[in-house]
């Protein structure tokens, strides 16, 4: 480990301390406020997460047990996890294969990694009578129409136009209708749990363990300093939500039995790009400097939002909304955010507890020479 490195991460540790579903709406009134509601559960739960080892599942799992909640997870037990001693672990696969959940009963079931709505509908068939309360993660992604800013939970959802059965088709080849699946997904979570189901559709989830590199990215290059291309104009919108906010948020609608359908992103109103980069800057103390990058320019240098820029979308009629999505009915039902530092600064310490092999192919945004490149070719147009 580099001293630049060790010194980051000792410095971090030392700083931190359904409209359509048919589901009826009741959200509990929280204060805003930083971070999880320190308030004990009126209950303690028997919490199924349907996964748990993934990126939000582990927070999920962990700030459960810590609240005094029995938790059990059902995933395939190909990945690994630290999740605490207590946790029950159940062995299955989502194809088919729920034997080891039959004959028993939980408080609530956090479904986190369904992609294919033939998931819910067969642990719909097996658990509907087996809990009080489902949670379903979906995604910002179900909605049809992304021009009009502000869009809330009744706006339309996509519809599925594949040829083949949605309820048949491989995992494989779901990527392309992956809005219009979680929006069937959501069908089926109201059809098995109805009056019982909660929908959650977060935006882009970010933070330490996040393995996309979609938001690791830009901490990782601020950290490095210099000169940074900067995607658009310093105006265009951003949200994001910290996976360890949503998490907690999601346990406490739990504990709370708020149903309904949430759009789960943040912050309270969208943060400006260039107040996303300057606070991971001011969060790091790093030197970089921006240099702002018209979009147009970068698409005949075929540098793409989303991938290459992370967490920018490229501003058009069609995207309009995508990153101005209201959250006035979670921040109602209790959801909070950490400060933009506090997430720059743990997702940095994420990054620079990874191999240095893992880091050099990122999965996300643009390599330092293709970086070179093309403010090169901007300073010379």
């Amino acid at each position: 480990m580099s001293t630049t490195r060790r010194g980051f991460l000792y410095t971090t540790a030392a700083a931190a301390g359904a409209v359509g579903l048919g589901v009826p709406l009741s959200a509990e009134t929280a204060p805003a406020g930083r971070g999880p509601r320190a308030d004990a559960p009126a209950r303690k739960l028997r919490l199924l997460i349907l996964g748990g080892t993934g990126f939000t599942g582990p927070h999920q799992v962990r700030y459960a047990v810590e609240r005094g909640h029995t938790v059990t997870v059902f995933n395939r037990g190909r990945r690994q996890a630290d999740l605490p001693e207590s946790v029950e672990h159940l062995v299955g696969d989502r194809n088919g294969d729920l034997e080891s959940l039959k004959g028993r009963t939980w408080d609530v079931v956090i479904d986190n990694p369904t992609t294919l709505p033939n998931w819910v509908r067969l642990s719909g068939e097996l658990l509907k009578d087996a809990c009080e309360q489902y949670i379903f993660i979906s995604t910002i992604s179900v909605y049809a129409d992304n021009s009009r800013p502000g869009m809330d939970e009744t706006t339309p959802v996509a519809v599925y136009d594949g040829e083949a059965d949605p309820f048949t088709l491989p995992v494989e080849e779901s990527g392309r209708f992956y809005g219009a699946l979680k929006a069937l997904s959501e069908r089926e979570t109201g059809y098995w749990f109805p009056g019982r189901a909660t929908i959650i559709r977060p935006g882009l989830i970010v933070g330490p363990g996040d393995e996309t590199d979609r938001f690791t990215y830009w901490p990782a290059r601020i950290h490095r300093g210099g000169e940074v291309l900067a995607p658009g104009t310093p105006d265009d919108a951003t949200q994001i939500i910290d996976a360890r906010d949503l998490a907690h948020w999601t346990i406490r609608m739990a504990e709370q039995g708020t149903v309904g359908v949430f759009n789960a992103t943040g912050p309270e109103e969208p943060r400006s790009m260039r107040e996303m980069l300057e606070g991971i800057r001011a969060a790091l103390g790093s030197d970089a400097r921006f240099t702002w990058v018209e979009q147009d320019f970068l698409a005949v240098q075929e540098v793409r939002g989303w991938s290459h820029m992370p967490v920018w979308v490229p501003v058009t009629d069609e995207s309009a909304a995508f990153m101005r999505v209201s959250v006035e009915r979670a921040r109602a039902a209790g959801l909070t955010y950490r400060s933009l530092g506090e997430t720059a600064r743990a997702t940095l310490a994420y990054y620079l507890s990874r191999s240095d092999e893992r880091n050099g192919t990122m999965r996300a945004g643009l390599p330092a020479e293709r970086e070179r490149e093309v403010l090169a070719a901007w300073h010379a147009r």
